[in-house]
Formats: C-alpha cells, sequence, structure tokens
C-alpha cells in the first residue's frame, strides 16, 4: 500500500509505503509438558506464543531462536517451519505476517524480556483467550492439518 504526503515546508510530493512487519512464533513442546506460551508484559496482555519481531539482517530462524531464548530462556533443538500465518487483523496493533516454528526446548522456561512468566500448559488446558491468533495456531498444530488463510 502506498500514499503520497506533500512536505509542508517545500511542498515536494514523496511516497510512503506501508508493508507488513515480518515476525516468528514458536511453538515449543514437550512430549512430557505439553506447550510454552508466555504473559505478556505489554498490550495486548495475556499469554501468547513465545515470539516477535524480525531484525534487519537477521534470519527468520536466527530471530525464532532469539526471541525464544529472551522470552523463555529455552534453548532449541529441531526447530522447522511450520506454517505463515497473514490475516492483516490477526495483530491489533498493525500488519503483521508470522512465521510459526516448532521445536523442542532445552532447559526450564524462565521469562525474561517481554514476558511476565513462562510456563508449560497441556496442550488440553491452554489459558483462554490467547493474544492474537494464537489459539488457532495451536489448534491447527493440534490437528497436524493447516487450514486455508
Amino acid at each position: 500500500m502506498k500514499e503520497h504526503l506533500t512536505c509542508p515546508t517545500c511542498g515536494n510530493v514523496i511516497t510512503r509505503y506501508r508493508n507488513p512487519f515480518p515476525t516468528v512464533d514458536i511453538i515449543i513442546r514437550d512430549d512430557t509438558h505439553g506447550v510454552v506460551l508466555i504473559e505478556r508484559r505489554n498490550e495486548p496482555l495475556g499469554w501468547a506464543l513465545p515470539g516477535g519481531f524480525v531484525d534487519y539482517g537477521e534470519t527468520l530462524e536466527a530471530a525464532a531462536v532469539r526471541e525464544a531464548r529472551e522470552e523463555t530462556g529455552l534453548e532449541l533443538v529441531d526447530l522447522r517451519q511450520f506454517h505463515a500465518y497473514s490475516d492483516p487483523a490477526r495483530d491489533p496493533r498493525q500488519h503483521n505476517i508470522s512465521m510459526v516454528f516448532t521445536a523442542r526446548g532445552s532447559g526450564s522456561p524462565r521469562a525474561g524480556d517481554d514476558a511476565g512468566k513462562a510456563r508449560w500448559f497441556p496442550l488440553d488446558e491452554l489459558p483462554s483467550p490467547l493474544c492474537f491468533d494464537h489459539a488457532r495456531i495451536l489448534d491447527d498444530y493440534r490437528k497436524g492439518v493447516i487450514s486455508d488463510q
């Protein structure tokens, strides 16, 4: 999407482009405990998958590893792409596109960065509601099926 803006000083017209922001979310799983969720310290508040924005010059995989470490203290093992989620309404703040990964977590979760809490939840005992479209993501994961966007 683009829009044309006029400089109030010189009158030149410039074009501003608006593009979605790339993000990652990680389904950190464990056969015994379920999945790790974080309780967010920032709006929107609530429980969510660990994740965040991809930094400029960073790969999606590196962003997933970094965000998992920052928010949960866990190291990731067997990182795999799961699916991309792109609904413009998935995040109330702005249009974000998320590449969701799955991985096993090594260590014990401890909250860090913008996470107030980090803990394991059995897949059949998730808190409700979850932030963003994370309930849908986890439902797709549970079913082993990707639904149409």
